[in-house]
């Protein structure tokens, strides 16, 4: 920590940033700001009146903003000059009016995620403009604001190593700051199965251990209780972050085969593998008992995420080593007609989706294609309409678009040009991490993500958003992710927020070193983008 401030501050010398001035730390930028004439003074008799119970936990948070920027903490009452009230003439769902006037500051949202938003625009405001706040004065100003897209995620792999419930805490506190209202965990993979399913508890006494001599928790171990989970559903959603699980399947399953082996493809019985580095086994799609487990996996997981979401992976299936090599495999292929063993997905995920619906769920996939680059021309399988696919691999973005465009299917992005928040930030990032060549991703390319894709409206209504991925191989800690996330994660907020109408890089560079100050003095990690200093001037 000591080096990052000794970068931080040799960047904002760089810089020349003095005394930031009046929206100044707006990010994501509103969609629609009024400036004002006038101010309102503070004094330390305020009171925040909240029209209804559900602000409750909004009205602690400005408490809190108050007590940061200003050294006290308006009691809540059931009037004040500073108000927060619900409005159900307003649209959106995440829509928010913050005004602020000679007579007081005002917050309205038709819910209460919308009211939330407005108090963390109004601590913006006040980091911003400090030579006001010093002052307790705040520049008058109205802002009318509502999201671009209505899924905006950040995905965390504690299957690859794990993170405390604590350490995930603090992470959603830092996303929701910036808007973020999805994340998507990442439960399972080769290297840790992460979740506690009652009904076959080798996944956990096995699948959550690479190192069962050392089997206190540890990046290599541990998993979540089902409370655990329902304690960190809850106080995310407090924060407007829904919680999304990802079981993946039928690739990415070493974890889940070591614990009961009987789910492989029958050639693979008597073949060892290791847990934790091997990672092109997968679940026989010929074997009854397969079908079986997920259906109760999928059942507790419903259980316990009240999201009604649940994304099942689907990804990197080494079909070839696996199905094709797989006598029983095999023939179940050529008992339905098909001609590949890559056609056997279709029947798959057949059975795993209508298990996910039969539990009122609805299902995510990731997208693939035909091929892993271009050329690719179609679907890896007929996905149903009524799931709703990712973009991931990298370049093959537009032509998903297109194809869902097509098919009907809702779609989320996360290229992995632009989101794939675990390749290296700058040339000799992390080399020592970075040994299997990952690409560049810099703050400037996640930020110059155009999720329009310079199409026409109705060309793209079945985006719904962005997601920033963070695949934990090289994740030890939460250190490492908020290393990994920060800055680019700000650069990602404004694309899935703000209109591309709206967005600039030298406004968002301007923008963003006061929000690192902010992250700095809050202990969250994040990488000094010392390259961009000398742009612009």
């Amino acid at each position: 920590m000591n080096k990052q401030i000794v970068l931080f501050a040799m960047l904002l010398f760089a810089l020349g940033v003095a005394a930031q001035e009046h929206l100044s730390a707006l990010l994501p930028f509103p969609n629609h700001v009024e400036q004002r004439q006038g101010m309102f003074r503070l004094s330390d008799k305020e009171t925040i009146g909240v029209g209804s119970g559900d602000l409750r936990f909004a009205a602690a948070e400005l408490q809190q903003v108050f007590k940061q920027r200003f050294g006290f903490a308006p009691a809540v009452a059931d009037n004040g000059r500073i108000r927060l009230m619900l409005n159900p003439r307003m649209e959106g769902e995440e829509q928010y009016r913050l005004t602020v006037d000679a007579k007081g500051i005002s917050i309205e949202g038709r819910t209460a995620a919308g009211v939330y938003y407005g108090v963390m625009t109004l601590d913006q405001l006040l980091l911003g403009d400090v030579a006001n706040t010093k002052q307790g004065r705040i520049q008058a100003v109205r802002i009318d604001d509502a999201p671009a897209y209505p899924f905006r995620a950040l995905m965390l792999d504690p299957a690859r190593h794990f993170l405390p419930v604590e350490a995930v805490k603090g992470y959603i506190d830092c996303m929701a700051h910036y808007k973020f209202n999805t994340l998507q965990l990442h439960l399972s993979d080769a290297q840790g199965w992460r979740i506690e399913i009652k009904s076959h508890p080798k996944l956990t006494e096995v699948g959550a251990f690479r190192n069962p001599k050392a089997p206190a928790i540890s990046p290599d171990n541990g998993y979540y209780t089902q409370e655990q989970i329902r304690e960190l559903v809850e106080y995310a959603a407090l924060r407007n972050v829904e919680i999304i699980p990802e079981i993946d399947v039928p690739g990415h399953t070493a974890a889940i085969l070591t614990a009961y082996p009987d789910l492989r493809c029958d050639f693979l019985k008597d073949s060892a593998f290791v847990f934790g580095k091997t990672d092109n086994v997968m679940l026989s799609a010929a074997n009854p008992k397969v079908y079986e487990v997920l259906d109760d996996i999928i059942r507790e997981v419903g259980d316990v995420f009240p999201s009604k979401k649940i994304h099942l992976g689907g990804d990197e299936s080494a079909i070839g080593r696996n199905w094709a090599k797989s006598p029983e495999n095999l023939e179940l292929m050529r008992s339905h007609g098909y001609t590949s063993p890559d056609q056997l997905m279709n029947l798959f995920f057949g059975k795993v989706l209508a298990s996910a619906k039969k539990y009122g769920l609805h299902a995510m996939l990731w997208c693939e294609l035909d091929n892993i680059r271009l050329p690719a021309d179609k679907y890896l399988f007929d996905y149903p309409q009524d799931v709703t696919l990712v973009t991931w691999r990298y370049g093959l973005t537009p032509k998903c678009i297109e194809l869902t465009r097509e098919s009907g299917n809702t779609l989320i992005l996360a290229p992995g040009e632009y989101t794939y928040f675990d390749y290296p930030q700058y040339a000799n990032d992390l080399p020592e991490f970075n040994n299997w060549g990952m690409p560049l991703t810099t703050l400037r390319k996640t930020y110059e993500f155009d999720p329009t894709y310079k199409l026409e409206p109705g060309q793209r209504k079945h985006i719904a958003g962005v997601m920033g991925t963070l695949w934990g191989e090289a994740i030890k800690d939460i250190n490492r992710a908020n290393y990994m996330t920060y800055p680019r994660g700000l650069a990602l907020s404004e694309a899935g927020w703000t209109r591309m109408s709206l967005r600039s890089w030298d406004s968002f560079r301007e923008r963003l070193y006061p929000n690192l100050l902010e992250l700095m003095k809050r202990g969250v990690s994040f990488r000094v983008p010392f390259e961009i200093a000398g742009e612009g001037r």
